[in-house]
């Protein structure tokens, strides 16, 4: 269990442009959230991401598309309802999660990639 006063590593945005170097072609298993501002649920998920990702740092990384200012990847990446998790590891999608949902159930749909 993480301190309150320890600092979760923040997650990178990840734009059109750099979607291919930092997720595609990352050596590291990805966990990507496509989300919105103005999309509560995505709002409601972020943390509990931030959560699982500080408690993984080995395991996985945790990056965040803005669907709004990226429509390129968007389009790409066929995400139409958000928000939208997808793991990706070694240039491909190996999962994809949709929609907000507490963190024991996440985590349980995640524990593939969380395990060594």
């Amino acid at each position: 269990m993480m301190k309150e006063d320890q600092a979760m590593p923040a997650a990178k945005d990840v734009t059109d442009a750099t979607f291919q170097t930092d997720v595609v072609s990352s050596d590291k298993t990805v966990l990507v959230d496509f989300w919105a501002g103005w999309c509560g649920p995505c709002r409601a998920i972020s943390p509990i991401l931030d959560q699982i990702a500080a408690e993984h740092p080995d395991k996985i990384t945790l990056v965040k598309v803005n669907v709004d200012d990226n429509p390129a990847t968007t389009a790409e990446h066929q995400i139409t309802s958000i928000p939208t998790l997808k793991v990706y590891r070694d240039g491909v999608v190996r999962k994809t999660v949709t929609g907000a949902m507490p963190k024991p159930v996440l985590e349980r749909k995640l524990r593939e990639f969380l395990r060594s």
